[in-house]
């Protein structure tokens, strides 16, 4: 699909940027019970505060609103309680038909997080399960040891309490996931995020994608994938996309500890993907600390040069365009830093330089269209300095060519320019 080859996503965690309260326990203490949760009122329409960044998210150069989990959950999003409903901390159905309204007025397409690995405990399918036993209606969507101590014990995700995992082989689990997909890309999702799709049989995804897209044509599929061979689960899954978490390690590790090597490595190993699909490229998430705090604000810089000059679909958290800072802990709220609530209009503030750095790049991929599939190669490489090419793939009608220099030498800084030595941006 064309539009993708020209996205370039501001991901969002949307509980965390409009203040929602977020209930949790600390790991290790028993799971309180939530089915009787209170939560802010739905008129409260916090969701639209979103409304008042998409002119910020137009003017950083990014085309894409991807948003963290919007549906109904007991605490932090991804404990669903409700796919067909917006969590009443964040508003109504109809805030988020406003939100994608606005967005789309603005030439800015929508992603949304699609959680269907697992379910929250307190989820009415397992609630009915556990009630109904063995031989309820719903005791087959997921995989529960009835005769265990204590009691039937659902199996969960990961090792969270809260977090009930569904059974994929299940055909009627199936025609449900194919059933939310469809009713939210009708009502104008362009693409979706789907979670934790590295602990999902790539047969889930290579049945349930196709009927989607047989209504839906245009919808990108984003695989949340850690670690595995990426090539053999887009092929396998018919994803699009997958997070591209390799070359996440790389930059900043490579940055971190001066050893320009791993991201060379790694560059290649992109380069070897991009045969096969257009990776989702990004130097920080929600999930993980911030760039700011793991490499310093300077070579913060430098990963964005990175993030802008390679090839695949890239995507900025929201905040690290301003060089926020924030570091996730393993630990109860270990998660707050990296998902702060943000003020009801933009304010560059001490974030413009970034925010600046962060235009000119973009600008700069805009200008070369090329970039979504280029290739790299080195062209010098030491532990503190590594310069490359990134080119135009084989046989494209316009070739085109960059050479971006990166040198930790002393100071982090960067100079992209073009193989004649006309200097286009300079860093540090």
């Amino acid at each position: 699909m064309g539009w993708v080859e020209h996205a370039i996503w501001w991901h969002v965690y949307p509980l965390g940027f409009v203040g929602a309260p977020v209930r949790d326990w600390p790991a290790g203490e028993a799971r309180p019970d939530l089915t009787a949760r209170a939560v802010e009122a739905a008129d409260e329409h916090r969701l639209s505060a979103l409304t008042a960044w998409l002119d910020h998210l137009v003017a950083l150069g990014a085309s894409g609103l991807l948003l963290g989990p919007v549906f109904a959950s007991s605490t932090h999003g991804y404990d669903t309680l409700d796919h067909h409903r917006v969590d009443p901390r964040l508003g109504t159905d109809d805030d988020l038909d406003a939100l994608i309204a606005a967005a789309h007025e603005r030439g800015v397409r929508v992603c949304l997080d699609g959680v269907f690995n697992h379910v929250g405990a307190d989820h009415p399918l397992v609630v009915q399960a556990l009630a109904e036993g063995p031989d309820g209606r719903y005791a087959s969507w997921l995989g529960i040891d009835w005769d265990a101590p204590g009691g039937p014990r659902p199996s969960v995700f990961e090792g969270h309490e809260g977090l009930v995992e569904l059974d994929h082989t299940h055909p009627e689990v199936r025609d449900w996931a194919v059933g939310i997909l469809d009713r939210w890309t009708s009502r104008g999702v362009d693409a979706w995020r789907l979670d934790a799709a590295y602990a999902v049989d790539p047969g889930f995804w290579a049945d349930v994608l196709p009927r989607v897209r047989e209504r839906h044509p245009q919808v990108w599929f984003l695989a949340e994938v850690i670690h595995g061979d990426y090539q053999e689960l887009v092929t396998a899954s018919t994803v699009d996309s997958v997070t591209q978490y390799q070359l996440w390690k790389a930059v900043w590790s490579s940055l971190l500890d001066r050893n320009f090597f791993e991201l060379d490595w790694a560059l290649a190993r992109h380069s070897e993907m991009l045969d096969t699909f257009l990776p989702s490229t990004f130097v920080g998430n929600h999930d993980v600390t911030r760039i700011a705090s793991k490499v310093g604000p300077e070579a913060a810089a430098l990963a964005a040069v990175v993030l802008a000059t390679v090839g695949g679909v890239p995507a900025v958290y929201a905040g690290d365009e301003l060089g926020w800072t924030g570091v996730k802990t393993d630990t109860w709220g270990g998660d707050d830093a990296v998902r702060p609530a943000f003020p009801a209009a933009p304010d560059l503030g001490a974030g413009e330089q970034m925010f600046r750095l962060y235009q000119d790049l973009f600008g700069l991929r805009r200008r070369h269209p090329w970039l979504t599939r280029a290739r790299t190669r080195p062209l010098e490489l030491t532990n503190t300095r590594y310069v490359y090419a990134t080119s135009a793939e084989p046989g494209e009608a316009e070739h085109g060519e960059l050479v971006v220099d990166l040198d930790v030498t002393d100071r982090p800084r960067a100079q992209i320019r073009t193989p004649g030595g006309e200097v286009l941006l300079t860093v540090g």
